[in-house]
């Protein structure tokens, strides 16, 4: 399979170069930014075969890093959020709906912001030797001594690191030669210093998507305790651990599997999400909260509704949900989630948390088309969601007719119908079914 290269533009004109090859839904390839390139890709035998296989049910994408490679290379922006913008006009190019991402070590904060910020956009994440965090990068003194060789003899550094990766062969020789022709050191050492900077540690727990962390057992770039606290800080993510050794190709037959099957896992949980364009949108109040600030003081129900209000959005984010920042309880807690099952689970979880806390919540869910904006929703399905929540009883869950539908059986509960109910600014009747246990 030969790739063919086109070319996008970024937010501030810079010319992406894309590589696209095979059919099927998009996975996204993302380069780690050291030196690596699509052409040197096609070079190494592993890597080649890898791709190939990736390629075989999808469409792989793969795209040289602004400043290097077949892309525009007189750049001095390599924050990033330039690199947001490159990946973003990538993605954009695909017209799809959703895509999946592939990245490499130093692409990791690149993936998880991504991610982070669009997350009805991304359906699986793997991060292969991942990082969040630029200088978790392992440093040994033969990288310490390779790195100071970069200004000195940028040659001389290039032919050293194949020296260290491939030995004295052929194929070392290419790979020198094409790295050599794809940039040059003052590029390679201005995006090194802003790799090594990035940390979106803090982003980590808004990445909900399913996301498999790849780790090389002989633990030389990344730790094991770098990839462990990743995991954990991801709602649905997973570790698996293989043995190849050439960080290039990134994995050997059975890591390909592992992917192949992670892939394939997520994409049927994605097809199992709500339809595209809707939301479903959670809303929960505390119930008769001026009778509880009299009773308990003002000071004291605002720290209980802090606690509440970290506990409800862990437990959204639990259940892929997206709490919406600025929504405080008080004023509700708002959330959008793409799966009505999930959507309801954690509308359970949340009315428990606030029966423990002895701060009861109305809970409404309806689901609709929403207005996404600066990390806010927007639109009459909001207003409908609020309105159902305030007809709930405290610790209860009433959902639209619409949210029953989505739910089907999937949901694991029974609903009570209470009936169409009259909302203020809603012109017409809503159904609502109250969340009831499922009978034994």
């Amino acid at each position: 399979m030969d790739p063919q290269i086109r070319y996008v533009r970024s937010a501030d004109g810079t010319r992406i170069a894309v590589s696209t090859i095979g059919q099927g839904p998009p996975l996204v390839y993302l380069p780690s930014g050291w030196l690596d390139s699509v052409e040197m890709y096609w070079q190494i035998p592993e890597t080649r075969a890898n791709l190939e296989r990736l390629a075989e049910r999808r469409k792989l994408v793969l795209f040289d890093p602004r400043g290097s490679g077949l892309s525009e290379r007189d750049v001095s922006d390599y924050s990033l959020g330039a690199r947001l913008d490159d990946l973003a006009a990538v993605v954009d190019s695909l017209d799809a709906q959703v895509v999946d991402l592939l990245a490499i070590v130093h692409a990791g904060p690149l993936a998880i912001t991504y991610a982070a910020d669009n997350p009805t956009k991304v359906g699986a994440l793997v991060l292969f030797n991942g990082l969040a965090r630029g200088r978790d990068v392992i440093r040994t003194p033969r990288t310490r001594a390779l790195r100071r060789l970069i200004e000195a003899d940028w040659e001389l550094y290039v032919q050293a690191w194949v020296l260290v990766y491939f030995g004295w062969t052929e194929l070392g020789r290419i790979v020198a030669h094409t790295i050599m022709g794809s940039m040059n050191a003052e590029s390679f050492l201005a995006r090194l210093r802003v790799l090594q900077e990035d940390d979106v540690v803090a982003r980590l727990p808004e990445v909900l998507c399913p996301t498999l962390v790849m780790l090389q057992r002989n633990g030389q770039i990344v730790s094991i305790g770098t990839s462990r606290h990743i995991v954990a800080a991801i709602s649905n993510a997973r570790l698996a651990l293989v043995d190849q050794e050439n960080p290039l190709a990134f994995a050997d037959e059975a890591g390909m599997r592992i992917i192949a099957d992670f892939l394939e896992e997520a994409g049927r949980m994605q097809e199992a999400r709500a339809p595209s364009g809707t939301a479903v949108i959670l809303f929960a109040d505390i119930a008769d909260s001026t009778a509880l600030t009299e009773r308990v003081g003002d000071a004291a129900f605002r720290e209980k509704a802090r606690h509440l209000d970290a506990e409800l959005r862990a437990a959204i984010r639990e259940h892929a949900g997206i709490p919406i920042e600025g929504k405080l309880l008080g004023d509700g807690v708002l959330a959008v989630f793409g799966s009505s099952r999930e959507a309801i689970e954690a509308a359970v979880c949340c009315t428990t948390s606030g029966m423990s806390a002895g701060l009861p919540l109305h809970v409404g869910l309806h689901a609709g088309d929403v207005i996404r904006e600066e990390g806010n929703v927007y639109g009459g399905a909001v207003n409908i969601a609020s309105r159902i929540s305030g007809l709930a009883a405290a610790g209860e869950v009433l959902v639209s007719e619409t949210v029953r539908s989505l739910a089907r059986t999937s949901a694991g509960v029974r609903f009570e119908n209470r009936g169409e109910q009259s909302l203020k600014g809603v012109g017409e009747p809503v159904r609502v079914w109250a969340v009831r246990e499922m009978k034994s």
